[in-house]
């Protein structure tokens, strides 16, 4: 088969109760062939502005004295060719409504992560999805996920997703980065403003791929791909 891609996983306010109505599913991916010099070069951006190469960049950590850390790491991935990202938005949690689709919470974030990541899948490719632990409790849906991607590709022996796995953030340092953007999309999607160096980062992603970051993008979108998900009403 054709070229095999690392493709990692995070989301945003993703808890049913949280009290926070946007939430946003994440992917980062690259080919295998590029994941280390990515990493590496990412650990170089780190060192440059004072960082131990072992920091983990997270969105809840920029402010506005690390704008000019988080900005590089921004601007490495819009210049880096081998890198691309996916955000899927869920513009309103409170209008879920599970009990009337026969499915809990768990059951519907992972289909989340199903609508998320089968557009990027082609079986001319090959893929090992990587999620971002949660917690023991996951192991079963996770590969559960695995199994409906397989089937929705009729990929039988697992030939064209090898796999899909949890792993820590704080050790991936592409989750780290998909962290960063999908806390970019999300806040601009919540209207929030009272952190100016979230702000600049923002501003910076609009203006440098040129959306808005609320609003659906074409699924062939390669570099900053979104899809804004609305809930259904159920059929009476």
């Amino acid at each position: 088969m054709g070229t095999v891609f690392n493709i990692y996983c995070d989301e945003s306010c993703h808890l049913e109760h949280d009290r926070q109505p946007i939430m946003v599913l994440g992917a980062v991916w690259c080919s295998l062939e590029k994941t280390r010099e990515i990493a590496s070069r990412i650990r170089e951006i780190k060192t440059k502005h004072r960082l131990a190469p072992t920091f983990e960049v997270k969105w809840s950590k920029v402010s506005p004295g690390k704008a000019d850390f988080y900005l590089e790491l921004l601007d490495y991935f819009l210049d880096e060719d081998d890198l691309h990202f996916r955000a899927l938005i869920i513009a309103d949690k409170a209008k879920l409504q599970h009990e009337a689709f026969a499915q809990t919470h768990d059951t519907w974030y992972y289909k989340m992560y199903f609508e998320m990541l089968a557009p990027l899948l082609t079986r001319e490719s090959r893929y090992r999805i990587y999620l971002d632990w949660k917690d023991t409790r996951s192991a079963l849906k996770v590969r559960k996920l695995h199994e409906v991607l397989c089937n929705n590709m009729k990929d039988l022996k697992c030939e064209i997703i090898e796999w899909v796995q949890t792993v820590h953030s704080h050790e991936v340092e592409q989750i780290q980065l998909a962290d960063l953007l999908i806390g970019t999309v999300s806040y601009s999607n919540r209207g929030l403003d009272t952190n100016k160096g979230k702000v600049t980062l923002v501003e910076r992603a609009r203006g440098r791929s040129g959306f808005n970051l609320t609003w659906s993008t074409s699924v062939r979108e390669k570099k900053f791909n979104i899809f804004r998900w609305e809930a259904q009403e159920p059929q009476v």
